[in-house]
């Protein structure tokens, strides 16, 4: 007997060991606080949902110590500070493993009727820490925790391994090491995912992924697939490539691979989502990729806008979203404005409060030139030809819509592509994630992704065998007919220039508009956005900092220790429940008013942001103060989580965000709701009002192209 009740401690122990276990062995650091039991969270695959989850950029951090210093020295690894127990928000701390586990587990309980995961990479910590260097095995390690934690939650109900939804990762910037550096594939990198994520590839692309790091999930089976992009090839961070516009460089060979698929999206009949972790953020003076990628890439969204629902990214921690103008795209024109004549400096790696600052008010001025698309499609729903009796007057009214409906790309919009940026999970903000909902009208809602595994594998083209560097049959008779057709003409145009590369077919024109354009079967409809509201539940009370400290609050180094900085702990760790909670949802919005996640809708509400004198209606006058609150607490901080020692360090925080004034403050409340939302609500009024008292060059208006 005692024998018995000595092996059954010895087995409650292991099991207790294997729980707690670190990913990347035994290396006595934090225990998570809290694991998943699997065999309660197998998810239903029985039927389609018309949801899925995005996830982004976790960063879990094996050396995270609950109640350590926030600042760049100690990188929540030492010292004594205000790190939380679930994390230190606002700091450039990475993720203790309790929020990677109180996560889960949160989404095990509340997430899991979704059809498919899009997770878009960064599932390493940051190299931060001098003294604890990365290295390959930690990067790893981490990588296959997380695939783990997606596998227990979505296991199917009669397997040990099989899943019953697809995930679909991307590997981010910090899954590689060096960070940022990623050769030229086939190389070892590559290989080791395509064993990590040997359940999440499908078995007939995985040959295509060891060599490039892309591959796509048929996520509704003959209907929808979900593209992972390898970013890294069109980053200008990685030193190891050159761009897209050289045949020997993969960026190139994996723009050809996404135009070839793309292309057998549309000889199928399916839509596709792209996803990737860096996105093709740009503006008139900084970018994230290269710019001969991003004419690429903008070019294969018009082309290819019968087909693409959308594009998912994340990398940059903030809330937004981006609009790309195929009017840009300048790779088939004589005056070529992409690398040479436009040069764009590369946009700092991790944003700030001060950059994101900038950013922001970038994409502000470019979308203050937008056309108004509520004003075009006005014009064309006014011209009724039965109210002109004189002919003059019809073509009169017919040429002013006509102009108006050019400068948006006709009815739809479809001159812009759309690209949403997720915000991420780690800390710097609030920890959050989102669950988009798109439309499954007339699908069979029993043709699921897990119930074809068994009937064998998805087509794909084996784009190896495409002649990629000579057009088509189609293309060329179309270049023939243009030739034919223009020798007619007396006025000759300048010839366009010849690319060294295929150019693809745009939709047909009897081709109705894509999901992304029109509300259709698979458009997206909307998202709810989930945050976890940390300096509420790790429940802290701070002890004040000195003076001096409070004047160095706000600081311009790359490192940014946040709110935290100099604080220390009145008491042991006491956290509160975890949960999250909906910070907004698209859906009831009185702000966005957003009808679906359509590229018009889009453009509407970029065009609301861009008016430096508020539209009708969006001023803040003209708006009861509660709407401009989103979800319960979102700022919210109770008096026992030190609050009133932020209070006094807030008021110091003045000197430090001296700017030049407006003549009068912001009124637009748009605006005003998308930079708090771009921070997951951790902007304190101070904050904000670095975006209100900012000088703004208004823009004189400018036609457009």
């Amino acid at each position: 007997m005692k024998m018995r009740s000595n092996a059954l401690l010895f087995l409650a122990a292991s099991l207790l060991q294997s729980l707690h276990a670190s990913p990347i062995g035994d290396l006595g650091l934090q225990a998570p606080l809290e694991d998943l039991e699997s065999s309660h969270l197998q998810a239903s695959s029985q039927r389609l949902h018309g949801r899925f989850l995005h996830i982004t950029d976790l960063h879990p951090d094996p050396y995270y110590k609950i109640h350590s210093s926030t600042e760049e020295a100690d990188a929540c690894h030492r010292g004594k500070g205000l790190a939380g127990t679930y994390g230190a928000e606002t700091s450039d701390c990475d993720t203790p493993y309790s929020l990677i586990n109180a996560t889960f587990k949160w989404i095990a309980e509340n997430v899991r009727d979704v059809d498919f995961v899009v997770w878009t990479g960064d599932s390493a910590r940051h190299d931060s820490d001098e003294l604890i260097p990365r290295t390959a095995d930690e990067v790893l390690s981490t990588n296959r925790w997380i695939v783990e934690k997606f596998q227990d939650i979505f296991r199917q109900d009669d397997s040990d391994n099989g899943l019953a939804i697809p995930i679909v990762p991307t590997f981010g910037n910090n899954d590689i090491l060096p960070h940022n550096i990623l050769l030229s594939g086939p190389n070892r990198w590559l290989k080791t995912y395509t064993d990590i994520w040997r359940k999440f590839i499908p078995e007939e692309q995985r040959h295509g992924f060891e060599r490039g790091g892309w591959y796509y999930v048929e996520v509704i089976p003959n209907k929808l697939a979900v593209f992972s992009l390898n970013t890294l090839y069109f980053f200008k961070n990685n030193a190891a490539v050159d761009g897209c516009a050289l045949r020997s460089e993969p960026g190139f060979e994996h723009m050809e691979w996404l135009r070839i698929q793309l292309q057998f999206m549309r000889d199928r009949g399916m839509k596709a989502i792209l996803t990737g972790h860096v996105p093709p953020a740009r503006t008139d003076s900084k970018q994230l990729w290269d710019e001969t990628c991003w004419q690429k890439y903008t070019l294969w969204l018009q082309q290819y806008r019968d087909v693409i629902v959308g594009g998912l990214y994340g990398h940059m921690n903030i809330d937004h979203f981006m609009l790309q103008d195929s009017k840009q795209v300048s790779l088939l024109s004589e005056d070529d404005l992409s690398a040479e004549s436009v040069v764009r400096a590369t946009m700092d790696e991790e944003l700030t409060i001060e950059s994101a600052n900038d950013y922001l008010e970038e994409l502000r001025e470019d979308w203050s030139g937008l056309p108004n698309p509520s004003a075009a499609i006005k014009e064309a729903k006014d011209d009724d030809p039965t109210n002109s009796k004189k002919k003059g007057k019809k073509d009169k009214k017919k040429s002013k819509r006509d102009k108006a409906l050019k400068k948006i790309g006709g009815p739809w919009g479809e001159r812009y592509s759309l690209t949403i940026v997720g915000p991420s999970l780690v800390p710097n903000f609030f920890p959050t994630l989102r669950v988009f909902e798109y439309n499954i009208t007339g699908l069979d809602k029993t043709a699921t992704w897990a119930s074809v595994q068994s009937e064998g594998r998805s087509e794909m083209k084996d784009w190896f065998e495409e002649e990629i560097f000579s057009q088509d049959e189609d293309e060329v008779s179309i270049e023939k007919k243009k030739k034919k057709g223009k020798k007619d003409k007396k006025k000759k145009k300048k010839k366009p220039k010849k690319p060294d590369f295929v150019v693809p077919l745009p939709p047909s024109k009897s081709s109705p508009p894509g999901p992304a354009y029109s509300p259709q079967t698979l458009t997206l409809l909307g998202y709810t956005q989930y945050f976890a509201n940390l300096t509420n539940i790790n429940n802290d009370e701070a002890i004040a900092p000195d003076t001096l400290e409070l004047e160095e609050q706000i600081n311009v180094d790359k490192w940014q220790p946040g709110k935290h900085k100099g604080k220390n702990p009145k008491h042991k760790p006491n956290p509160k429940p975890f949960q999250y909670q909906v910070e907004y949802d698209t859906f009831k919005d009185p702000i966005y008013k957003l009808k679906d996640l359509t590229v018009r809708n889009y453009l509407k509400l970029a065009h609301r942001i861009g008016q430096y004198k508020p539209e009708k209606g969006d001023s803040i006058e003209e708006v009861e103060p509660e709407t401009l609150d989103d979800g319960p607490d979102a700022n919210d901080h109770d008096s026992s989580n030190g609050s009133s020692d932020e209070a006094e360090a807030d008021k110091k925080k003045k000197k430090h965000k001296e700017k030049k004034h407006h003549k009068q403050h912001e009124k637009n409340k748009v605006w005003l709701r998308f930079v708090r939302r771009a921070f997951v609500g951790t902007l304190d009024e101070e904050d904000l009002r670095t975006f209100d008292e900012d000088e703004i060059l208004v823009p004189e208006f400018r036609e457009e192209l």
